[in-house]
């Protein structure tokens, strides 16, 4: 037990202080998070307020500020209370001997760099494809994911507006996709995770992009209005669930945009009711819902 607890107290400590050190520019650039993560928040502000597609909304749009508290909680502060877990959990398969290449399916660490980012970036992006999936269609998924939707006005900070109960899926499946890659993330893999989060930003931000014919690639703010929309096609319980990528959505027909004027309700029937305030939103999902 103690060298489970020693394990948790030292993945938690090690988090703080590295969190702590990239705030105060003590890590290497391109792994300093906090300030990549700002960064590329305010060239996309700036580009909603000199590009705006819906051009109505205010520069501070609705829940602007509560969208950024979630974005740094989501990214930084949940990261740091849950690093623990994930530690112990790591120390407790691997007492089990279960390792990170229990579920090599190919190994990629010979690869040419741009090969193993390639694979690294593709194979993650469809694992949260497939996780998104499962969001949308189990109800006890739909309850704490009805956090991202409850979004009323999109902007870049809605991208990490989601409730920290999701992480029970996107991360183990997330590391499933790593095991099936030969256990190990690329070394320049910094590169892949700065690009998800600027398309993320994009994707949710306040500018019409399409990418042209790229748009059967590539995720786009047209395409992911749309899976935020209000009334859905009948008979589905979602629609363009991509992340970085829209080529799942076109692979498996889950693909919808049926105009692009940018003029359609967003959010889910009955989120009138829904909470407005952080802490209610979090406690939300763990409700029996009303009917």
């Amino acid at each position: 037990m103690e060298k489970y607890l020693d394990a948790f107290v030292n993945a938690f400590n090690g988090t703080v202080m590295w969190t702590w050190k990239s705030i105060i520019f003590e890590v290497p650039w391109y792994t300093n998070y906090f300030w990549g993560l700002t960064a590329i928040s305010l060239i996309v502000w700036f580009l909603e307020m000199a590009f705006p597609w819906r051009k109505e909304q205010s520069i501070f749009r609705k829940d602007f500020w509560l969208d950024a508290f979630y974005m740094y909680f989501n990214f930084f502060l949940f990261a740091i209370v849950i690093s623990g877990i994930y530690k112990v959990l790591a120390v407790l398969f691997g007492d089990l001997n279960i390792t990170a290449k229990s579920l090599a399916i190919i190994d990629i660490s010979s690869w040419p760099m741009w090969g193993q980012l390639l694979i690294f970036f593709i194979v993650l992006d469809f694992v949260q494809w497939f996780t998104h999936v499962l969001l949308h269609k189990y109800p006890f998924f739909w309850k704490f994911h009805k956090v991202h939707h409850s979004v009323q006005e999109m902007g870049f900070a809605a991208h990490l507006r989601y409730h920290w109960m999701e992480n029970i899926l996107y991360k183990p499946l997330k590391t499933f996709g790593v095991m099936i890659l030969g256990g190990f993330e690329p070394e320049q893999a910094y590169i892949v995770h700065f690009i998800a989060i600027t398309i993320g930003h994009l994707n949710h931000s306040n500018i019409k992009i399409t990418w042209g014919p790229l748009k059967y690639i590539i995720n786009n703010p047209v395409m992911h209005l749309y899976h935020h929309a209000t009334i859905l096609p009948k008979g589905s319980y979602g629609v363009n669930y991509g992340i970085s990528l829209s080529l799942w959505d076109y692979i498996f027909k889950t693909n919808y945009i049926p105009e692009d004027s940018g003029l359609v309700d967003i959010g889910f029937i009955g989120d009138d009711k829904f909470p407005k305030d952080f802490i209610h939103q979090n406690l939300y999902g763990f409700k029996k819902e009303q009917k």
